[in-house]
């Protein structure tokens, strides 16, 4: 019975090293088939972009973690409207472009209220889509079409 066990035993063995040989350099999974391209970065301006805040984070205790490098002029935690709490990130406005490259070189990387932030020049808002003729699709928030399709 026991050399029947070791028998059996055998073949699973060589089968478990076959599938472990699969994972191998050429595997198609251990190397991304594309390549996620960074977005450039952004220009150097006074407004940070700050991420990685906690959800106890709040506007005064960013500006407070921020004016120890230089003068904050506005220091903002984004909130979602229904439960008030952080949504885990916000924007630090300096006076100056030095001031602001100091809070960047000062912040990033380190730890307000237990988690650990990053901080980053912030990038322009995009304009918002024209509602000028854009969209001929009725509904679905096309305000410039009847609402029952064309007439």
């Amino acid at each position: 019975m026991a050399l029947r066990a070791a028998k059996a035993a055998a073949p699973a063995t060589r089968g478990l090293r076959a599938l472990l040989s699969t994972f191998s350099p050429s595997f198609p999974f251990n190397t991304p088939s594309k390549q996620v391209e960074k977005p450039p970065p952004a220009e150097p301006s006074t407004n940070l972009f700050v991420s990685g805040l906690s959800k106890r984070t709040t506007s005064e205790g960013l500006r407070e973690a921020f004016v120890k490098h230089g003068e904050v002029v506005h220091a903002r935690v984004v909130t979602d409207r229904v439960s008030g709490y952080s949504k885990g990130f916000g924007f630090v406005r300096y006076a100056t472009l030095e001031d602001a490259e100091a809070g960047i070189k000062g912040m990033d990387g380190q730890f307000l209220d237990g988690w650990v932030i990053f901080a980053e020049y912030a990038r322009p808002r995009p304009p918002p889509p024209s509602m000028q003729n854009n969209n001929t699709t009725p509904g679905y928030g096309n305000y410039n079409s009847s609402p029952y399709g064309s007439q």
